[in-house]
This record gives structure tokens, sequence and C-alpha cells, in this order.
């Protein structure tokens, strides 16, 4: 799976959805919790934070922030207006206020795990990972069934590559949430991102629909679709898909990372890295995906070793170095390759780009031994079949080589060049009709410029064989 993918909007608790419970006890309750104060003063806090959830809820965020200020300015210890407040803070991208409003909840109201899961929550955006793992951990402790702390530490687990047992006990846990009534749309949304963490496109594509179908407006059920929607390499959907978020979310740092995401698979890394640029503050998010465009679009060795010498094992710039010296230098691009797939063994390009490095150093049974162990892997890896097509051949093991060019040109009906080695492999069996055949579909889909050599040796051959043929020489079929 893409490591770049899914980013992930976490939960924000809305009015009506975190201060439910709470308002009701503000309005029956108030003596009770602020009698030190005098009930004066109570009521007035009162009417003071409603009147600011009122103007949160209306969108009106700098009204509402004032009346939460003002409602803490009578009764200083009011963690339910810290929180909103602090949510308020959060919704304009003030992370550092938000921060110290959710602080304050928490010291005034200790084991009130919306709070702890709000203070985590920008834990894990700041990557204060450590703290955020502590908070989330007590959140989750105080209630099983808080939503946003599972949605917050979903995203901790993505962050810091946890590994695969971490990952599936999570899994397991918002499964048995999402199986629950009523589950949110944000814990859809953190099930379909583990899934696709997982490889499992299809359950995190149904994941991510059922938390749509609740709120067609969620940003990180949108964020999955398109994650898995560039790993199928659909860049139509991933297109639309970022359209409608750039609608919801235009400033957001993640929805800008995809649109750069999209920009650098359809072939425009030089949008890709201004989009990336022009992000204020970057995370160590946009810092990786800007690193790793300028690394995969580098042709320049000299620079790419350079940057080696800081960084001796990072498999980005050692996988970008056995790509770019694959041709011109395959002995030392052999290195290269061997390395990176040594570096980042659970990274199957690495191994594969290893494999294409030996065919093109000519050390065809190294690499035929290394491809069909990809090959177990990755069945329906043309790269890899094409390679291990390529080393048999040279090898001249016709019989083997032919079944994985027949594999090619059943997938990909135009890869002409496929349907000429192919061609060639039933020639030198003396299956001549069925070398005819392929010769055949060769010349029909073959471009005159790119392929004009290959056709002139067929074009050369073709009588011969329609000789050979007419005189019913060699075998039939294949038999």
């Amino acid at each position: 799976m893409n490591s770049d993918f899914p980013f992930f909007f976490r939960s924000r608790p809305d009015r009506i959805l975190v201060l439910f419970f709470t308002a009701m006890l503000l309005l029956t309750t108030a003596s009770e919790w602020f009698g030190q104060e005098g009930s004066d003063e109570a009521d007035q806090a009162v009417t003071l934070f409603n009147d600011g959830q009122n103007a949160h809820e209306k969108g009106d965020l700098p009204a509402a922030i004032k009346l939460y200020q003002k409602a803490l300015e009578t009764i200083p210890k009011f963690p339910e207006a810290e929180l909103q407040l602090g949510n308020a803070f959060l919704t304009l991208g003030q992370i550092d206020k938000a921060e110290k409003s959710f602080r304050r909840a928490v010291e005034h109201k200790e084991d009130w795990s919306l709070a702890l899961a709000s203070l985590g929550s920008v834990l894990v955006t700041r990557s204060a990972f450590a703290e955020a793992e502590q908070v989330l951990t007590k959140a989750i402790k105080l209630d099983e069934l808080n939503f946003p702390a599972y949605s917050a530490l979903t995203e901790l687990r993505l962050k810091t590559k946890a590994g695969p047992e971490l990952l599936a006990d999570l899994l397991g846990k918002l499964k048995m949430l999402t199986s629950k009534a009523k589950p949110t749309a944000s814990i859809w949304a953190a099930r379909s991102a583990l899934e696709f963490a997982e490889g499992d496109l299809g359950a995190a594509k149904s994941s991510a629909a059922k938390a749509l179908e609740i709120d067609a407006k969620n940003r990180s059920a949108l964020l999955s679709l398109a994650s898995i929607a560039l790993a199928e390499n659909d860049m139509t959907e991933a297109g639309a898909i970022a359209a409608s978020l750039e609608a919801l979310a235009p400033d957001s740092t993640n929805v800008k990372i995809l649109r750069a995401r999209i920009f650098y698979d359809t072939g425009n890394s030089a949008a890709a890295i201004k989009l990336l640029n022009s992000i204020e503050d970057p995370s160590a998010d946009v810092s990786a995906l800007r690193d790793k465009i300028l690394v995969n679009t580098s042709q320049s060795t000299v620079e790419l070793e350079r940057q080696l010498e800081k960084d001796a094992a990072s498999p980005l710039i050692l996988g970008r170095l056995c790509s770019v010296l694959r041709i011109e230098n395959p002995a030392k691009a052999l290195d290269f390759c061997r390395r990176a797939s040594e570096a980042e063994p659970a990274n199957l390009s690495h191994a594969i780009g290893y494999g294409a490095a030996l065919v093109q150093a000519k050390l065809y049974i190294e690499a035929v031994t290394l491809l069909r162990r990809i090959l177990k892997i990755a069945p329906d890896n043309s790269t890899v079949r094409a390679n291990l097509a390529t080393a048999l051949f040279q090898l001249k093991n016709y019989p083997e080589a032919k079944i994985e060019y027949q594999w090619l040109v059943e997938k990909q009906p135009k890869l002409a060049i496929a349907y000429y080695f192919l061609g060639i492999a039933h020639d030198q069996l003396g299956e001549y009709l069925d070398a005819m055949a392929n010769y055949q579909q060769f010349l029909r889909v073959a471009d005159p410029e790119t392929s004009k050599l290959e056709i002139e040796k067929v074009t050369l051959r073709m009588p011969e064989l329609e000789k050979q043929i007419k005189d019913k020489k060699g075998k039939r079929n294949g038999k």
C-alpha cells in the first residue's frame, strides 16, 4: 500500500454531539458546579456559554470565542467552556490556542474522557506521539465507546507506522464499535483507514461508503476513497474527490497533500512541488512527500549520491539510484537496488527494481531466481512478468519464456513487443503456426517508428516462415 495515504481528518465534537449531556446539566445543576462562585455568576456564565454555542453552531466562530472567553472570565474553572473554546480555535486552525484550552479543560476535570480525546487529537496533530498515546489510552479506558479517541488513536497508529499486530488489534476494536447501535461516520472512516493500511481495498471502500451514508461530507471518508482511487490508479475518481474536498476545506493541509499527490501521479511534479511549498509550517507528512517527489524526479546521480552520504540507508534515495542507473550502469545500479531492498524488505518495489537490475546486468540466472520468488507474492505484477520473460528468453528457455509472454499479451493486448518475442519463442521451438500468428499480431499493433527494427526483422522472416508452414515443417499448435 501506498505509504502516503490515507490522510485522515479526525472528528471534531460539535455542539450537539459533545455537549448535549453537558448543556442539560448546566441548566439543572449549575449551583452544584459553581456554588463557590455564587448562583448569579453561575447563571451568567451558563448564559454566556449557551450564547457561545449558538454562535458556534451558526459558524460565527469569532463571536463564539468571545462569549466562551467571557464565560471563563466569570467562572475561570469552567471545563466545558474551555473544551468548546478549544474546538473553535481548532476549526480556525489555531492549534496552539486549542491545545491550551484542552489542557485547561483536563486540568479542571481530570477524568473527562471527551476532553482527553480532544487533547490527544491535538497532540497527534503536533506529532507529540508519546504523550498522545498516554492521553488517548486514558480516554478510552474511561469510556470504551469514546469514538473521537479511537479516531485520533487510528491516526496515531498510522502516523507512527505501528506494527501489524497493533493495527489488527485496533481494527478489531473498530469493527466491534461499528457493530454497535448508531456508530458515527468518524468511526467508520477510521475503520476504512485501517483497512486501507492493511491492503483490503474492498473493505476500506465499503467502510468509507458507510461513513458517507451517515455524513455525506465526512472528510476522512472522502480522503479514504481518494486513497483507494490513487492505489487503483483511477486519477479521474481521485480528482473528483479532491475537488469535493477542496470545496469543503480549501485550506486543509491534507487536501493540499492529496492534490499534490494527484499532480505528481499524473506527471506534473512541478505543480506538486509548488503546492507543497505553499503550505505554511509544513508537517512531517508534507516534507516527506516533497522529498519523495524531488528524489523520484531527480536524474542527477551526483546529487542523489550526495544526499546518500547524509543518509546511507535511505530506501528512497537508494531506490531512485537503482532506477536511474539501471540502463547506463547496470553493475552500479545492482548494488543500490540490493541495498534498497535490504533497507526496506517489505517494499516490493525495491525487490522488483533489484530483479530488473539483474536483468540489465545480464545476470539472468540470478534474476530468474529472484523474480520467481517475487511472483509468488505478486502474481499479477506485469513488470515482474516482463523481466522474468526477458531473463528466460535470454537463457534460451523458450518454453517457459513463452508462458510469461502469453500472460503479458492476455493482460495487455496492445503490447506489441510481447507479441514479437512470443513469436520468436514459438519460432525457435519450431511452432511455426503459432509463430506466424504472433508475428502477424505484432505487425498489426506495432508502432512503425518505435518498432521499426523489429518490423523489418519480422518482414524478412515471414516469407521463409510461410514456406516452412506450406511444407508442413515444424510442430503444430505447440505440440
